[in-house]
């Protein structure tokens, strides 16, 4: 892959047909990766879809000008947490998994955390995910715990593991 053919960056919240697009595009392509069901998102209102991009950064990476993965930052309330962050919507479309696309978007979500003043980065992920749990610890995250039961898949208890990286000064 060129690297010239790929464009990382933020979404505006103006930029909600985008959001919309990959969002639904990861739902319907890894249900079991997700909390959430493509069926709840497409019955959001356009206001919801921008206030989520306003409230939660999304980076996407484009390819050749469609956006083909993307990864959002869930920023803590202020008060005694808001020195953490979750990494939310995680996903790379199958044909770019494997290029080098899913360390760049978490990079530069990596450094919009750190830029906000986030000291830790936070995620859960499915402990069926054993390529993505491959990934964050390849990206120097730890486990730090276990929910048991954390979501439910077609009747299927399915457990996730909680992981978390300190992030370093810029």
């Amino acid at each position: 892959m060129i690297e010239a053919d790929i464009e990382i960056r933020r979404l505006d919240p103006n930029e909600v047909d985008i959001f919309r697009t990959i969002r639904l595009a990861a739902l319907e392509a890894e249900p079991s990766s997700f909390a959430s069901s493509s069926e709840d998102w497409q019955a959001f209102s356009e206001e919801l879809w921008a206030q989520i991009l306003t409230e939660s950064p999304v980076i996407v990476a484009f390819r050749h000008g469609k956006p083909v993965g993307m990864m959002g930052l869930m920023k803590q309330k202020p008060g005694k947490t808001s020195h953490r962050a979750f990494l939310i919507m995680v996903y790379v479309d199958e044909e770019n998994r494997g290029t080098g696309i899913a360390t760049r978007l978490l990079k530069a979500v990596e450094k919009l955390a750190v830029d906000s003043g986030i000291i830790q980065l936070e995620l859960d992920v499915s402990v069926e995910n054993v390529p993505a749990i491959r990934f964050y610890r390849r990206e120097g995250y730890a486990q730090i715990g276990r929910i048991p039961a954390g979501f439910l898949e077609e009747g299927k208890e399915v457990d996730l593991l909680l992981m978390a990286r300190r992030m370093e000064s810029p």
